[in-house]
């Protein structure tokens, strides 16, 4: 049984759908907590992903299906609330005629701390309950270590340089730490020297090396969000597909995922996001299909095939046989996130379905 010291996920993560009233100031709520983190796609339109967080500030977008630097403007996020967060009237995130969805993840409520654990000092918004943190610093030309937060080490970092117009980078622990992914599109795994030379993250620092634009050069300033693995709420891992809509792959998580983002390592293949507010709000409940692609500004799809994840009290299983998310032996990567545990520390489980 997977129990877990985080009974209620929702403390921590949370999906949230909203419509756009294409006006300064609307609210959305429902969240929960006050977000660190929020990820903004629209749902029926094609806009392009909106990344905002509390150490870069509020009013500062990043885009995960564009390599562009940070945008700025008066009329994006402009405040993370107690109960959610307020958009201006920029279409990504708040046009009239358009539903979102938002993902929402916790640090520490604050707009980051000066951390020294490196070789430079980076600036961090850390929650060591839920194994997440954002973290910024200022790059170098030399092999550098970054402080990140976490006391334990992450599985997953996802890097943006925020003052050039370069490639998002992903280390995944499942490909090891001479390989990468690039959010910002379909590509497969790419060997590289990024992560310094072969130093995968320990649990105080992550090791880059130096030169490099993506992650770590003179003169560019980055962020990094970065993801431990906790019992019953996260998990972060890869699977092979069977390319069969009868003999589909089952990955144990521990828990009944509320959220999965997948990857073809093996393949150039597109970027998955899938939630159960979603699966739901399209009318056919758990694993409809309803599907958004981190490396496309594409609206929701609901195309079967390919798109549905089922999710189950301890796992998930992707039901298409298309190479998105289940060609026939090809490793994937994932990362997930809780609706409930199976079991908590209350001793209470999760429901089957």
């Amino acid at each position: 049984m997977a129990y877990t010291t985080i009974n209620k996920s929702g403390d921590y993560f949370n999906t949230v759908l909203y419509s756009g009233n294409g006006s300064y100031g609307n609210s959305i709520t429902g969240v929960g907590f006050q977000p660190d983190w929020v990820w903004i796609k629209s749902r029926n339109n094609v806009y392009s992903h909106q990344l905002y967080d509390v150490v870069r500030g509020v009013d500062k977008k990043l885009q995960s299906d564009l390599a562009d630097a940070e945008g700025t403007g008066v009329n994006l996020l402009h405040s993370f609330d107690s109960d959610g967060f307020t958009v201006d009237d920029d279409n990504s995130i708040n046009n009239g005629s358009t539903t979102y969805a938002s993902w929402n993840w916790l640090a520490d409520n604050t707009s980051g701390s000066s951390n020294t654990d490196g070789s430079i000092t980076s600036t961090i918004s850390a929650n060591t309950t839920s194994g997440f943190s954002v973290v910024s610093y200022a790059g170098s030309n030399s092999n550098v270590t970054v402080g990140h937060g976490l006391g334990v080490a992450p599985k997953m970092i996802i890097f943006k340089n925020r003052t050039s117009s370069t490639s998002w980078t992903v280390y995944h622990e499942s490909l090891g730490n001479t390989n990468r992914l690039v959010l910002n599109n379909s590509g497969a795994q790419e060997s590289t020297n990024q992560f310094s030379f072969g130093t995968s993250p320990t649990s105080s620092v992550l090791a880059l090396g130096g030169g490099y634009n993506d992650v770590n050069a003179t003169g560019q300033n980055y962020i990094a969000y970065c993801f431990a693995e906790k019992t019953g709420y996260s998990k972060f891992g890869s699977y092979t597909g069977t390319g069969s809509t009868t003999e589909t792959p089952f990955i144990y998580t521990g828990f009944k995922p509320a959220f999965v983002m997948t990857k073809g390592a093996t393949i150039a293949d597109q970027w998955t996001l899938s939630d159960i507010p979603r699966d739901n709000a399209v009318g056919g409940g758990n694993g409809t299909g309803a599907r958004l692609t981190a490396d496309s500004n594409a609206a929701e799809s609901t195309n079967t095939s390919w798109a549905s994840i089922q999710k189950y009290s301890n796992g998930f299983s992707p039901q298409g046989n298309d190479n998105v998310t289940n060609g026939s032996g090809q490793t994937y990567i994932y990362m997930a996130f809780a609706e409930a545990p199976l079991v908590g520390t209350n001793n209470v489980p999760a429901n089957a379905r």
